[in-house]
């Protein structure tokens, strides 16, 4: 019993280690490469570029930024407004509170939106059933006919 047992695990740990040497052998599991990721992609034609050009160190990292950031999308509306806000405040030296104050201003001027005909007429009706103090039936008429108006 004690030679079984011993052959059964010599067995498992020679076909064990045979496994182990195959998988890590430095040779490739798969014959097929990867392919490059877009920004793989353009790290290699920025590279031959400024290889090309022959530059170095910070002009080197100066055209490497710029190549690799071409493709960003244009700036939303929000994005524009925030950089003329900032280039206006930038031009008065406005500072700490007031800087603050007139970039909020300047932030939400025009983002309020027009009240429509309808939602006026609303206020206006609400209004004025606050003020006959309507309840209940009273008020569904009269809210009808002064929208409708």
């Amino acid at each position: 019993m004690f030679k079984i047992v011993s052959t059964l695990a010599l067995c498992l740990s020679l076909s064990a280690g045979g496994a182990f040497a195959a998988a890590h052998s430095g040779a490739p599991m798969t014959d097929a490469k990867k392919a490059p990721t877009e920004q793989q992609g353009r790290m290699k034609s920025c590279n031959a570029d400024q290889k090309a050009k022959t530059l170095k160190g910070d002009e080197r990292k100066k055209f490497m930024s710029e190549c690799l950031s071409d493709d960003k999308p244009a700036p939303t509306a929000q994005q524009n407004k925030m950089k003329t806000c900032n280039a206006d405040a930038k031009a008065k030296t406005l500072k700490g509170d007031e800087r603050k104050k007139f970039m909020s201003e300047c932030l939400s001027a025009d983002a309020k939106p027009v009240a429509t005909t309808q939602q006026t007429r609303m206020t206006t009706c609400n209004a004025d059933q606050k003020a006959k103090t309507l309840k209940g039936d009273e008020r569904k008429k009269f809210m009808s006919e002064c929208l409708k108006s």
